[in-house]
This record gives structure tokens, sequence and C-alpha cells, in this order.
């Protein structure tokens, strides 16, 4: 599946109320160049992704979910650190689903909204909350955050 993403710092703190909230916790299993595989946990569901990017908007997005012991396994032994985490929030604006991800740990105070897209051409009318675009700056890919904190480069 090719997934069309755009992404947005949040600049303003009124986002309407979400329509749907989860807890995810995803860690790396492996990174080269363009592609990665993490094991996430989305509230009590784990799934393994494959991603590899094809521009700085799209990407090949693949998931698959997995046993929960297999997910909770995978976080604890198997990535190099402690797993990224973040809440999801699920928003409409202007008929279209934003996804805001309020970040916690190391990434604390890091707020994105991110809309994925049917093609590149979709035109899309900002909200007042969305902020400087970041889809192209890869230091925020969640990859990137995981290896390299907000916190870190930010101080």
């Amino acid at each position: 599946m090719i997934e069309i993403e755009r992404k947005f710092l949040v600049a303003a703190d009124g986002w309407p109320a979400p329509q749907r909230t989860i807890r995810i916790r995803q860690g790396y299993l492996a990174s080269r160049d363009n592609l990665v595989c993490r094991v996430r946990q989305k509230d009590l569901q784990f799934f393994l992704s494959v991603k590899a990017r094809i521009d700085n908007r799209s990407n090949y997005d693949f998931e698959y979910e997995i046993p929960a012991a297999d997910g909770e396994l995978m976080l604890s032994t198997l990535c190099d650190r402690a797993p990224l985490s973040k809440r999801r929030h699920h928003v409409m604006h202007n008929d279209m689903l934003w996804e805001i991800d309020v970040f916690e740990g190391p990434n604390d105070g890091l707020i994105v909204a991110e809309i994925e897209l049917p093609d590149a051409d979709t035109p899309l009318e900002l909200p007042n909350w969305a902020g400087q675009e970041v889809t192209e700056d890869l230091r925020y890919r969640n990859s990137n955050l995981y290896l390299d904190p907000w916190s870190t480069w930010t101080a």
C-alpha cells in the first residue's frame, strides 16, 4: 500500500476534541537507507510494519497484526532502545481525518499533525492550529525521532 502524507507542527491548542485517542508505543527492529521495520503497539494490539520511503511525501507501508506476547517481547528485547511513545488523537477538519501526535518521553513537548491524502495533488485547506509544514524535514519522521529525540536537537 502507498501512503501519501503531509506533516505540520501544531501551532495552537485550538484543535477540536478528538473522535478517538490511541496510545502508541513503537520500536525499530531494523533500519537502512529508506527502509524501516518496526513493531508498534496501538492500545492493546501489536503490529509489525515495514515502511519504505518513495519520496518525502510518500511511502510503501505494510502493517500486519501480531500476537501481543510477540509484540511485547520484540519491544522489550529486540529494539535497541526504549520505545518511542505518543498519544494519537483523531480529529476531523473539513471532512478530512487528521492525526495529532502528542509525543512523550524524550520527545515530550513535540506535537505533530499529519494527514494522509488520496494523491499528491489533493487540495488541502489547513486548520488554524496547523503551523509550519515539516513533511520534508526528515528529522520529524518517527524513525528519526526514535534515534535522535526532539529534545536533543531543540535544547
